[in-house]
């Protein structure tokens, strides 16, 4: 069956501790937000909506870096303001099935999307929940007293609607807050029907939480180095491209692209670190389409697939190695330009030069070599 997926991932997470917002921070290598778009774009979703707080749009384009079938929207300042600004932006029939989803959830599955759309059949909602097993107490007065459990039940995300009934609840809700999607049609007369919970839909909601979430994502995560290595011959030209950074020069590098040894190195690196080959296996200098073509789109395809591995790039180190052009007065630029192009911190990404004391092909002015190692967490 068809559906479509809203991702609530607005929230601050100020209980989960200091640091990045809960549905940002890495579990297992991947984000927390990942960990659902993936799982939900494998299950069939058509369309999928991320609603992420001003200026979170960013932080999911690295979040997702690789992955497609999704976009995102501007949350609200609460939950039921998020959810109304991604049903918003799905297209497709009214009518059709909706799961709303909290991206602190991270384990979901298509075995519970696939239970949820067969309850819905003959509801107006459908969410998995869990019987409580706990006593529960309430405070008063006179101490905690003991409150009967017995019909009581744990709701979890995804929940699963008809989009047109979920926006006509919303637009007919007048409480105050609702603490879920099926609180909303349930105001508005609809029948929501119960799937089964499933404990690994634990919510990260505790600095604690992701802890116990680390060990069912599969234990601790694993640290792998790549290396880069390129080299360029000079010829006749008036500028070279190194590290992304344009440098006035009385001759440039020769090659298919802009020879950007530089980058071609890091971009071997990055590729090392998930064993995928070589750039030449990527971008082959015998295709025309990528003559004279800009490297920045290299070493950004290679940190993609390390995103869509699940991998987290920790830093990179590239040696230039030359007697000429000067490298020093480019540095600075040279390694903000990197960060840029891997949306990493600068105190992450070092750029260093050397010669070969007029030995070697350097050393004779022939050409320019590079060479680079990057760490990869996953």
């Amino acid at each position: 069956m068809r559906f479509s997926v809203v991702i609530v991932a607005a929230g601050g997470g100020t209980r989960a501790g200091p640091g990045l917002a809960k549905q940002w921070r890495l579990l297992a290598g991947r984000s927390v937000l990942r960990w659902s778009v993936q799982a939900l774009l494998a299950a069939g979703a058509r369309e999928l909506v991320v609603a992420v707080s001003e200026g979170g749009e960013s932080l999911a384009a690295n979040a997702l870096r690789g992955l497609s079938g999704w976009t995102s929207v501007q949350g609200g300042a609460t939950r039921a303001d998020s959810v109304r600004a991604g049903l918003a932006a799905i297209s497709g029939p009214a009518d059709e099935p909706v799961l709303i989803h909290d991206a602190a959830r991270p384990f979901v599955t298509a075995g519970h999307v696939t239970a949820l759309l067969e309850a819905l059949a003959g509801a107006d909602g459908a969410l998995p929940a869990l019987p409580v097993a706990d006593t529960l107490k309430r405070e008063a007065d006179s101490g905690l007293v003991t409150t009967p459990r017995e019909g009581l039940w744990r709701a979890q995300t995804p929940q699963a609607f008809r989009r047109d009934r979920l926006i006509a609840a919303y637009d007919a809700w007048t409480g105050g807050e609702p603490t879920d999607d099926a609180q909303v049609v349930e105001a508005a007369g609809g029948r929501v029907a119960r799937t089964a919970g499933d404990p690994m839909l634990m919510k990260l909601t505790y600095a604690e939480d992701f802890e116990m979430a680390e060990r069912l994502a599969g234990g601790p995560r694993m640290t792998r180095i790549g290396q880069g290595f390129d080299a360029h011959r000079w010829g006749p030209g008036e500028a070279v491209w190194l590290c992304g950074v344009r440098i006035d020069h009385d001759q440039t590098l020769i090659g298919h692209s802009d020879a950007d040894a530089g980058l071609h190195a890091l971009t071997d690196a990055l590729l090392g670190t998930i064993g995928e080959g070589d750039i030449g296996d990527h971008f082959p200098p015998s295709d025309p389409m990528w003559k004279g073509a800009s490297s920045d789109r290299f070493l950004q395809h290679a940190a993609g697939l390390v995103a869509a591995r699940g991998g987290r790039i920790i830093n990179v180190d590239v040696t230039l190695i030359c007697e000429q052009p000067k490298i020093k007065p480019h540095r600075q630029a040279m390694r903000e330009r990197l960060a840029a192009l891997l949306d990493l911190p600068l105190d992450r990404i070092s750029v260093k030069a050397t010669t070969t004391e007029k030995m070697g092909f350097t050393g004779r002015g022939e050409g320019l070599a590079a060479q680079a190692v990057a760490a990869v967490e996953v």
